[in-house]
């Protein structure tokens, strides 16, 4: 029989705040009606209807293998605030939501054509449908992307010519106006950090011109490599086609994979999840451990304007599913294949002091030059504040600086009050400027930061 989630675990699927407002008001038995769940022969499913404004109630299913789910309401969010507040309630209340029903014929029309839908995703394993047109778009994208490059290259040479003195004044403008001209060049890769540099003067931040000419040496890095790309190993090539802003279908990792007999099957703790906007584009990314492999993998998944992205895993749980590496210099990025069952619960991982993670760090860094940061789990660490910034430290007096521009104030206090001075196991990212805390393990339970 499947355990009940906690209601920690089903906030953990939340796109943002609002989201977790909305669906825990809906968290009681009055709105709805028809509720139950199921094992099913691909996983668990639970289903309800909920009464809205309207005579009509909304259909909401999830299916928890996923997880995923579907709702006849009009919201553009995934899951909805009606998929968290049915959860929240099967998770709460198992006699609104009793388990060994049977699916109502709109519940189990959907859960029957997802899991056709991945049975064939599954076995698909066709050539492009016309490899020469594809060839030729790949080619115009080639040439769009060496002349973009080619710009950037000419304009870090006269930003570096003319020096930083009264960049902090010169406003965004500019640095919005190098970014489109990157994202005309179809390399969205470089428009992201020009756009992320540009921020740099404005903070009005100490030592902000050395943060950025660590930009530019960065970007002009990624510009040379681009540049002699034909003498570099293909698994460089790769890592820095992904910087730049090149993306590879899922489905094409996952298809390479089985050929290769390189799929990596194991049952994955889920250490984290985080979105962040760019432009138009959400975009989650949500770390694994293998628990038999103790491979890390990372998962992107990708929203358009105003959508979350509709991957969502349950922090601090573990999922039984395929993993595809992409081929880079550092295995890290994934493609998720068939999963089996519904999530389990999660043992609190195994983690490393802040020394040893340095050192994991450094020697990822030496094989991929380019590479922004590494998943580290931290063992026994607490949130220290100074007066020259954060730190988390360990026990043995080795400490890790934190990125402060990714990290916000309310998550840092949150993590030292949890700590209460003793040490706690902390996931988070660990780059040059710094860790990024993610999740923290507080009595057993994962806690996204």
């Amino acid at each position: 029989m499947l355990e009940r989630w906690t209601a920690e675990q089903v906030l953990a699927l939340a796109p943002d705040a609002a989201s977790r407002k909305a669906g825990s008001r809906l968290a009681v038995p009055r709105p709805w009606s028809a509720a139950g769940s199921a094992e099913l022969a691909g996983g668990t499913a639970v289903w309800g209807m909920c009464a809205g404004g309207g005579a009509t109630p909304y259909l909401t299913v999830v299916d928890l293998t996923g997880p995923a789910s579907q709702c006849s309401c009009p919201s553009r969010k995934f899951p909805c605030k009606h998929a968290l507040g049915l959860l929240l309630l099967w998770a709460a209340d198992a006699v609104a939501v009793p388990a060994g029903g049977t699916a109502p014929d709109w519940a189990d029309a959907w859960l029957t054509g997802r899991r056709e839908r991945a049975d064939k995703a599954a076995s698909a394993g066709s050539a492009p449908a016309d490899p020469i047109a594809a060839r030729r778009r790949a080619e115009r994208r080639e040439a769009q992307v060496a002349e973009g490059a080619e710009r950037l290259r000419r304009w870090l040479a006269d930003r570096v010519q003319q020096g930083l003195a009264g960049t902090e004044r010169e406003g965004y403008a500019m640095w919005d106006g190098i970014a489109e001209r990157m994202v005309d060049a179809k390399a969205p890769g470089l428009a992201a950090r020009l756009r992320a540099a540009g921020a740099i003067p404005a903070s009005g931040a100490e030592g902000w011109p050395g943060r950025l000419l660590e930009d530019y040496a960065e970007l002009w890095l990624l510009l040379r490599a681009h540049e002699h790309a034909d003498d570099l190993d293909p698994s460089l090539v790769a890592g820095l086609r992904a910087r730049i802003g090149w993306t590879v279908d899922a489905e094409d990792v996952l298809r390479r994979a089985r050929d290769a007999g390189t799929v990596v099957h194991d049952r994955w703790l889920v250490l984290g999840s985080r979105d962040s906007t760019d432009g138009n584009l959400t975009e989650r990314r949500i770390w694994l451990r293998g628990a038999r492999s103790g491979r890390p993998a990372l998962v992107l998944a990708f929203g358009p304007q105003g959508r979350a992205p509709q991957l969502a895993l349950p922090v601090g749980r573990s999922i039984e599913a395929d993993a595809a590496f992409h081929d880079d210099a550092v295995p890290l990025r994934a493609a998720l294949g068939e999963r089996t069952g519904a999530p389990m619960p999660g043992e609190e991982p195994v983690g490393v002091g802040p020394e040893e993670a340095t050192l994991g760090y450094a020697e990822a860094l030496r094989s991929e030059p380019w590479l922004e940061a590494w998943p580290v789990v931290l063992a026994g660490v607490v949130a220290v504040p100074e007066p020259m910034g954060w730190r988390i430290a360990g026990a043995d007096g080795f400490w890790l600086p934190v990125d402060r521009a990714r990290t916000g104030e309310q998550a840092l206090w949150r993590l030292s009050a949890m700590s209460g001075g003793a040490g706690l196991t902390v996931f988070g990212e660990y780059g040059a400027r710094g860790f990024v805390p993610v999740t923290a393990w507080h009595e057993g339970q994962a806690v996204q930061l």
